[in-house]
C-alpha cells in the first residue's frame, strides 16, 4: 500500500495540529507538522507531501483579523510553491482558523472563470452575528459533487469553536458564481436536513448557511466546524446514550483514499 504523506503547517497560536494529525493518522496517513519558518527557509519541502493541512487555533493571536497574518505570509512568501502544490493535483484542507487563512490568502475560493484573475479576495469570514464566540455542536451536510474530500449528502454532527465564522461574499454575483461552480462544500442544516436559515442552527449567520467551500478542482477545502474532533465515537456527546459516531473521520479517509487512487500524484523520495 502506497504511503500518503501529510504536511500540517503550524505557527504561533496554532493549537489544533495534534487533533488534525491524529485524524489523518487514523485514516492511514503519515503526518509531519512543520512550523512555517521551516517552509519559508526551504519551500522545496512541499514536494515531499500529497496533502497539506492548515489546523485551527488562533494564528498570531488573530491580530488584525482571524488568519490574516498567516495569510499574508503565504501570499508574499509562499504563493508560488503553494500554487504548484495545487497544480500538481494534491489536496489542501483548512479547518476553522485554517479556513480563514485559505480565504484571506485567496486560495479559496481560488481562481474562478466568472471573476478577473486579479480578483483574488471576493469572499471573507467575519464576526458571528450572535456577537459572541460560539463553542458547541452543530449539524452540517456536504453539498458539492466536485468536493474530493467527501461524498455529497453526508450529514455530520460536528463541534464548532469560533468568533469569526460568518461566511460572506462581496456581492450576489460572487455567490451566484460559487453556486454555479458547485463550490459550496458544506451547509449548516436542521434536523430535517434543510439549510439552517437562523440561529442557533446557523451558528454564525453565514450567507445561505455556508459552513465550508472548495475550489473549482474540489481538492482545496475549507470549513469552519472541526471534523478532526469527531474521529472517535467516544467524543460524540451522545456516546454514553449509545448513539455516538465518528463521522468526521470519513473526511480524512476519503482524502487518503483519493490520493492512493491518483497514481499520477508524484511525491519526492
Amino acid at each position: 500500500m502506497s504511503s500518503v504523506n501529510v504536511l500540517l503547517l503550524r505557527t504561533a497560536g496554532t493549537n489544533c495540529d495534534r487533533e488534525l494529525a491524529h485524524a489523518f493518522t487514523l485514516a492511514g496517513a503519515s503526518v509531519t507538522a512543520l512550523h512555517i519558518n521551516a517552509l519559508l527557509k526551504n519551500p522545496t519541502q512541499f514536494a515531499e507531501f500529497q496533502i497539506l493541512g492548515f489546523p485551527g487555533g488562533f494564528s498570531y493571536g488573530d491580530d488584525i483579523a482571524s488568519g490574516k497574518i498567516l495569510a499574508n505570509q503565504l501570499i508574499h512568501h509562499l504563493k508560488a510553491p503553494l500554487a504548484q502544490f495545487i497544480a500538481d493535483g494534491k489536496l489542501v484542507i483548512g479547518i476553522c482558523n485554517g479556513f480563514q487563512v485559505l480565504v484571506k490568502s485567496g486560495l479559496l475560493p481560488g481562481p474562478i472563470s466568472q471573476l478577473a484573475a486579479e480578483d483574488w479576495h471576493p469572499t471573507t469570514l467575519t464576526y458571528n452575528t450572535s456577537g459572541k464566540f460560539e463553542d458547541r455542536w452543530v449539524r452540517i451536510q456536504s453539498v458539492s459533487s466536485i468536493n474530493k474530500w467527501i461524498k455529497p449528502g453526508t450529514v455530520i454532527d460536528v463541534p464548532i469553536a469560533h468568533g469569526e465564522g460568518r461566511f460572506v461574499t462581496r456581492d450576489q454575483a460572487v455567490m451566484d458564481a460559487l453556486k454555479a461552480n458547485d463550490q459550496i462544500a458544506f451547509q449548516y442544516v436542521d434536523e430535517a436536513g434543510n439549510p439552517a436559515a437562523a440561529y442557533p442552527g446557523n451558528p454564525n449567520g453565514s450567507t445561505d448557511a455556508i459552513a465550508g467551500i472548495c475550489d473549482i478542482t474540489g481538492r482545496v477545502l475549507g470549513l469552519m466546524p472541526h471534523p478532526e474532533r469527531i474521529t472517535e465515537a467516544v467524543n460524540h456527546p451522545h456516546y454514553t446514550r449509545g448513539h455516538g459516531t465518528n463521522a468526521g473521520l470519513q473526511i480524512f479517509q476519503t482524502a487518503v483514499a483519493y490520493v492512493r487512487e491518483q497514481q499520477a500524484v508524484a511525491v519526492a523520495v
